[in-house]
Formats: C-alpha cells, structure tokens, sequence
C-alpha cells in the first residue's frame, strides 16, 4: 500500500487492510459465485433437459438446456455494467456483497422450483428467469473482487494478488463437482433425478452467509479511498467507459475467449458427450473432472507469478498458441473413448484454461482508469463470457452431430486464435501504476 493511500483520513485500520483478510475476502466470493455457476452448468449436461423440457429426443432436451446455460452469459454483461456503475460510484465492497447476494437467492431457488410435470410451461420460464439472476449476480462479482486483489496489491505483485479470485473457479467447481459426483454414488439414478440434483443448488445458501460475513468485514480498497478523496468519479461510467475506452473493452473481452472455450468445452460439452454418446458412467467421468481441473488450480499460480516476472503478454502469447494446438487433440484423445486418453485430454484443456486465466485477474483492471475500472474489467471479462461461453456447448453439440470431435478441436483452436490476434494488439501492464492511471 503506498504512503498517499495511508495518509487518507478516512482509511480503515491496518488490521481490516491486512494482506490475508484482503485475499481471502477476493478468493471466497469468486469461489462461491462459480460454484453457483457451475452447479448450473453439471445440472444442464445431466439432468435439467429431461426435468424442465417435454422433448422425447434426448438430444433436443440436451441442446434445450444449454440454450438456458446461455441465458446467464447474456446476463453478465448486464449485471457488469449494472454493479460496475454502483462500484466506480459508491466503492468495491459494498458492491460485492450485492452481487453475491443477487447469485445465491438465484442459485437456491433454482433447488426448489418446480418440474415441468408439475407446473408445465411456466417451470422452464421462471428456470429462464433464475438463471438470468445468476447471471446479473456472476456478471458484477468478478470485476470487484479482482480490483479487491490488485488495487491491494504491492507493487510488482498485482500477478500474484490477481491470482486469488482466479483460484475461485477451481476451489468452485471442486465443490460442485464434488458434490454432484457425491450424491451420483450414494443415490440411485431415480433418486439422483427426482431430488437429487437440487441438493447442490439448496446447499449454496449456506456458502452465501460465509460469503457475506467475510465480505462485509473487509473494508474499501485504497486505491478507491484514494479516488474519492481527490474527487475523481465520474457521473455514468459506462458512458465514459465507451466515449473513451471502447478499444481496451474489445481486446480485453477477445482476449478472454480462449478461456472460456476451453473450459467449457472441458467442463460442460464433454461432461454431456461423454455420459450420453461414450458411454461414461456419470460417476465416472464426473471424477475424472475433479483430478483434471487440480491441474487447472496448479497453473493459476504458476502462470500468475510468471506474469509478474516476464509480463502479461508473454504468457499469454504462449498459453494462446499451445490452446490452438491443444485443440488437434480432442478427436484423437478425447474421441478414442478411452479413460486414460479422456483424462489426459481434460488435463491438457483445464491446466491451458488456468494458464491462459490467471493472468486476466491483473491485466484487465491494470487496461482501465479508476474511475471506470469496476465496469471495464467487468464488462470485459463478461463480454467475452458471451463470446466464448455462452454458445460453446450448444456450439460444440451441432458441430460433434455434424462433423464429429474433429470439427469441435477445430472450433477451440479458431476461438485460442482470436485470443491470440487481441493479445498481440495489447500494450504491456505490468509496471501501469493504478492510482495514475
């Protein structure tokens, strides 16, 4: 923290600014918030076709519950400028507990909503309704909780800070996972279906109040504190965010896309390919993606700390050209249908996603002014959420009926090369000073 931040009169007390408070306050929420995300996404690929659309094709159920895994992924972009409006205006930290709040109520009804056997038509509405929430609610929460890390950070270490809400996807989908694979062993396939699956979205109530409690007793960062004392707001940061900073906005967004293809590739298409068209029992290849995302835990820090010695950029570049090859591997690995072969194409796709993901925590708040940055690293990182994820598993599922794995290797290797072309586009932000920027 630097000595003009400290001087602030109305900075909180060195015990709420301590370093630990601070990165963990970053890592639960974003933990919290995927786990939510990812419950969503492991009920689509197994169970939220059949409960909630009539189909008698399993297929169109299939393509029917992506189409609502989407809806979210629209939403984001919305909650992104919605909370980053109120978080360049009022603070972080305020900000943050909204949003983790809006994404648990989301996720714990989703748990008790009715069947389309019970209610008809309107289950799949008010499905569609939910998930826009969680998608408001997950569209706010990444941009704070990264500016809670870096605008903390020491100097020469926003790498390393940013890590922290990076690792929250991989402790998140750890627990949902985990969870889901859990009930897949103790339940029978009826009961799995009947009730089940809402046990992993009820239990997010219980996340959301240590989310809370941790969120709200942190305090503002001082980089903000900083702004505020020297009158540095602006009045509608969106509309200053476009006027003046649209080109970082769309490099950073790009640049996101090979992330999130890889992951849900990885994750959600693969996830439903392999029970369905493989043959995978679901317990199976659910433990398969716990073993594969550790590997995508143990890059984030690699690569983060390798950001902070080489640059933003570098490891980028080397993490987006090993995506595109990685995509050649999937009809050769993943297609043969054997275990071995299968967990060695998920590790190679989630330890590339930690790679390629760790070093946004930094680089997207370091592309933006203080008085915009809530909104632009998370309007960012949300658009290419549309961009990248949204269609991926509907995407991936046309492409596997049509063409095979092969067409789907070819999709991820298209979506790292664009990632590739918005980083080589890039300035270098490592040595950028938040507080002049």
């Amino acid at each position: 923290m630097s000595a003009a931040s400290q001087q602030i009169t109305s900075a909180p007390s060195p015990a709420q600014n301590s370093a630990r408070r601070v990165i963990f306050a970053s890592f639960i929420g974003t933990a919290i918030e995927f786990y939510d995300f990812y419950v969503y996404a492991t009920a689509a690929a197994l169970v939220i076709g059949p409960v909630f659309f009539p189909h008698d094709s399993p297929t169109a159920q299939a393509l029917s519950a992506f189409v609502t895994f989407g809806i979210a992924f629209i939403a984001r972009p919305v909650g992104a400028f919605l909370f980053g409006h109120f978080g360049d205006r009022i603070g972080r930290k305020s900000t943050l507990v909204l949003s983790l709040l809006v994404m648990g109520v989301a996720t714990t009804l989703i748990g008790f909503l009715p069947s389309y056997a019970s209610i008809g038509a309107l289950a799949p509405i008010l499905l569609c309704v939910l998930r826009f929430a969680q998608g408001i609610g997950l569209g706010g929460e990444w941009g704070g909780a990264a500016l809670l890390a870096t605008e903390y950070a020491p100097p020469g270490k926003r790498g390393r800070y940013g890590m922290f809400p990076q690792l929250g996807p991989s402790v998140g989908f750890l627990m949902a996972n985990g969870l889901f694979l859990a009930l897949a062993l103790s339940l029978s396939d009826e009961q799995f279906k009947s009730w089940g699956w809402r046990v992993p979205f009820i239990f997010s109530a219980v996340l959301v109040v240590l989310g809370l409690y941790v969120r709200l007793k942190i305090a503002e960062t001082p980089v903000f504190a900083a702004a505020l004392e020297k009158r540095q707001r602006v009045k509608v940061p969106a509309v200053t965010l476009f006027q003046h900073h649209w080109r970082p906005v769309m490099l950073g967004a790009v640049a996101m896309i090979v992330c999130y293809t890889l992951f849900y590739i990885a994750t959600v298409f693969s996830l439903s390919y392999g029970v369905t068209t493989l043959h995978i029992p679901r317990q199976e290849f659910l433990a398969l993606l716990c073993l594969a995302v550790v590997f995508m835990a143990l890059a984030t820090p690699f690569s983060a700390m390798a950001s902070d010695r080489f640059g933003r950029r570098p490891v980028l570049i080397v993490g987006t050209l090993a995506a595109i090859a990685a995509g050649f591997t999937m009809q050769p690995l993943f297609g043969s249908g054997n275990i071995v072969a299968i967990a060695l194409f998920l590790i190679i796709f989630l330890f590339l996603m930690g790679v390629t993901f760790a070093p946004m925590g930094a680089l997207l708040p370091e592309l933006f002014p203080t008085s915009v940055r809530y909104t632009g690293a998370g309007v960012a990182y949300n658009i290419g959420g549309i961009l990248g994820a949204s269609v991926a598993p509907y995407i991936a599922q046309l492409l596997a009926q049509r063409g095979g794995l092969a067409y789907v290797g070819a999709y991820v290797s298209v979506a790292a090369a664009l990632s590739l072309a918005a980083v080589l586009c890039m300035r270098e932000t490592r040595d950028n000073n938040l507080q002049q920027l």
